[in-house]
């Protein structure tokens, strides 16, 4: 994946590119939303803690199909309101790490999900090197 940072646009607001571009050829890998529902069925309070099981699960995912957060094109993230944002940018810039790889990324305000315990949905795509 290569970032697509072009010069003569302001720059991102966060830790993410403005675009970002797959190699020729790539197995794109779309993950649905995901929860803040831990595997035992618990949901934790908060947007961080909540934002950390849906990396984790989007990690799970990836490796399910070869890949890794550093294959990410796009993260698609939805917050029920303004107070959940620096709760979840913070679990998503620490789980991007050095930030050599950042992807594309948008941040939504959305009026709820399925349960009103919920306060992060995180979906991504991702693209892997075909075989061969």
């Amino acid at each position: 994946m290569t970032p697509l940072l072009p010069d003569g646009i302001a720059p991102p607001f966060a830790r993410y590119a403005h675009g970002a571009l797959s190699d020729p050829g790539a197995r794109l890998i779309a993950v649905s939303g995901q929860l803040g529902l831990a595997a035992d069925g618990t949901i934790p309070d908060g947007a961080a803690a909540q934002a950390r099981i849906c990396l984790a699960n989007i990690d799970a995912i990836l490796a399910e199909a070869g890949a890794s957060r550093r294959d990410i094109l796009r993260l698609n993230a939805y917050v029920t309101g303004r107070e959940h944002m620096a709760g979840y940018m913070a679990a998503r810039d620490a789980w991007l790490g050095d930030g050599s790889a950042l992807p594309a990324s948008t941040l939504m305000i959305v009026s709820g999900f399925t349960r009103p315990e919920f306060v992060v949905e995180v979906e991504a795509l991702a693209a892997i090197a075909a075989p061969g």
